[in-house]
């Protein structure tokens, strides 16, 4: 595999379409960390990381609508990927939706928002963005 940033995204999304309550994924120090940040902007319920003989995984409690029953996430999606990397500055930080949607940043402070990231006057690699 030569993106599991990616394969990360990709098996959230089709949990999310396919209905599921719980997806688990291969787990890595970069997973746990998006999952936190995806756990307390209120995109999923909540995630355990369970550790294994073979290797860990992040158990991901997926968030839906309780009358309507849709999705918490409507766009998941990787930004910079191993053939291009996709880095910004301060002054060139995007804005998801206006700022209804949360930028992933790797910066030298760790994984952070957007919003953080401005606070912070970091700049770094845009990971994903989540709306």
């Amino acid at each position: 595999m030569t993106d599991p940033i990616a394969d990360f995204l990709t098996r959230i999304r089709n949990a999310y379409l396919a209905g599921k309550k719980v997806v688990e994924i291969p787990s890595s120090k970069m997973k746990v960390a998006l999952t936190k940040i995806l756990c307390e902007k209120g995109y999923i319920l909540s995630y355990k990381v369970v550790e294994g003989t073979p290797s860990d995984t992040i158990k991901i409690a997926l968030k839906y609508h309780p009358e309507t029953k849709m999705a918490a996430i409507k766009k998941i999606e990787r930004v910079s990927t191993p053939g291009l990397r996709q880095y910004v500055d301060v002054a060139s930080m995007p804005r998801v939706l206006n700022g209804l949607g949360v930028a992933i940043i790797s910066t030298s402070k760790g994984l952070i928002t957007d919003k953080e990231a401005r606070e912070l006057g970091v700049g770094g690699e845009v990971i994903c963005y989540v709306y």
